[in-house]
């Protein structure tokens, strides 16, 4: 696996088209449409995660938005590539299971792995962590992650869901045909973003040997079209919502966090959750963007890492999901046209907008969301970042990397997986071992040692 450069990724270092009002580190790789493309492209994850919490937990929707805006802002500047920000996704599955944390106790969470990871990265243990790990089980690790998104996003388009008990909550009730949420509105979306994105790769190879870029995602931001849609269609759903709607920013509140808080939001939110933000949130994060972008500086995994905490110690105090980068919003919006920084930036716009004008009444809105188009999007999100595992070029690579995701899809642990990876990569490497030809130098060793010895004794004598 090839090892962090030690240098963060500069914006803007490899040229690119500049705008007038934003920053000249901020530059456009293909359009203005292709990037508003990419920066819906992770909505898919971050909506329905942000949404049960909302409903379920009491959190509150406005902070959120505001600080993810925030955090996109300094990702896109710092980065200059669609760095995505995500809800830490195991934090919220605790939250919302049978534990059911209460916000101090997920902000406990979340300051608690803003703390490791800011160690790692600070003292530069992620770096080595990043060198050390072999390739194939960092490709398990995003093929199950990959899968995962998948999964999930087929229950979305198929059943019904019910958000406000969990993020993931399918019933075993079918989504009607027909319907402004129905499955041929669901497929009709998928059909559109294939239509127009084909299987998202951005260059053809020509007759002649040589690379062209294709125009298709600049043309048609498949993505935002279909976003855009889904939120006229919350209005023509529950036209009444308009007037649940209270204008102006949610008035920012300091977290009470007890000791008690801290132990429960620790042991049953943090620790499940770190696995989770070391491989997905920094080591897949990082070999994803170099796949992604191989004519850029690698990024370095201690700036991510400490990234990862320096955000949610900011927002985390003030009641803001603790958040994290993840390789599958990076997958989603490269897969929907995301090539620069600028793509999060027009995100953070947006997010800034409807949480200084909406605040916590928002969710109302959001409430509405066609479920099913949410699945479409994430299903392309999913399969974009399992596509990343395609590189592996022997049978024993292939072998590690399937048995990590199998075994991280079936215990629904990243961390499961990557021990079984990485006790296998071992494992293998031992078979490779030869035993005999160590021995031999062995033996021959204690010959040489034995007979100098005795050259020793006969000169004594």
């Amino acid at each position: 696996m090839a090892s962090a450069s030690g240098q963060p990724l500069l914006a803007g270092e490899d040229g690119g088209r500049c705008l007038g009002f934003l920053p000249p580190s901020i530059r456009l790789k293909t359009s203005v449409w292709s990037e508003l493309g990419g920066a819906v492209g992770d909505l898919g994850t971050y909506i329905p995660i942000v949404l049960a919490l909302s409903l379920a937990s009491h959190l509150d929707l406005g902070t959120t938005l505001i600080f993810t805006a925030l955090y996109n802002f300094a990702t896109g500047f710092i980065f200059g590539i669609p760095m995505p920000v995500q809800p830490m996704k195991s934090i919220a599955a605790v939250a919302l299971s049978s534990a059911h944390l209460t916000v101090p106790q997920i902000m406990s969470a979340g300051l608690a792995v803003a703390a490791v990871l800011l160690f790692l990265g600070a003292t530069g243990l992620m770096t080595y962590i990043y060198r050390l790990l072999p390739l194939p089980v960092v490709r398990g690790i995003q093929l199950s992650q990959g899968l995962s998104f998948a999964f999930t996003a087929v229950k979305y388009i198929r059943y019904v869901q019910d958000f406000s008990h969990s993020s993931s909550a399918s019933t075993s009730v079918p989504r009607s045909l027909l319907g402004l949420d129905g499955l041929v509105l669901a497929l009709a979306a998928l059909l559109f973003i294939i239509l127009a994105t084909g299987s998202g790769d951005d260059e053809d190879v020509g007759t002649d040997g040589t690379r062209r870029r294709r125009r298709s995602c600049s043309r048609v931001p498949a993505a935002l079209i279909v976003f855009a849609l889904g939120l006229v269609l919350c209005f023509v759903r529950d036209p009444s919502i308009v007037q649940g709607l209270r204008f102006g920013p949610a008035p920012l509140r300091l977290v009470k966090i007890t000791w008690d808080d801290f132990k429960i939001g620790f042991w049953e939110g943090a620790v499940p959750q770190l696995p989770l933000s070391v491989l997905n949130s920094v080591i897949a994060v990082c070999k994803l963007s170099s796949d992604l972008f191989p004519e850029r500086a690698e990024l370095s995994p201690a700036r991510v890492s400490v990234s990862v905490g320096l955000m949610n110690f900011v927002g985390c105090w003030f009641g803001a999901m603790p958040c994290c980068h993840g390789a599958g919003g990076l997958a989603g919006q490269y897969r929907f046209g995301g090539r620069s920084g600028a793509s999060v930036v027009f995100l953070a716009i947006g997010k800034l907008a409807l949480g200084l004008v909406f605040g916590n009444s928002f969710v109302r809105i959001l409430g509405q969301f066609p479920i099913g188009i949410l699945g479409v999007m994430l299903l392309f999100s999913g399969i974009e970042l399992a596509m990343a595992s395609r590189d592996m070029g022997t049978k024993e690579e292939s072998f590690v990397m399937l048995i990590c995701a199998s075994v991280s899809l079936t215990g629904s642990s990243a961390a499961l997986g990557f021990i079984s990876g990485i006790v296998l990569y071992l494992l293998l490497r031992l078979r490779d071992v030869d035993y005999r030809g160590l021995v031999g130098r062995w033996g021959a060793g204690q010959q040489q040692t034995g007979n100098k010895v005795g050259r020793d004794g006969d000169e004594d004598a």
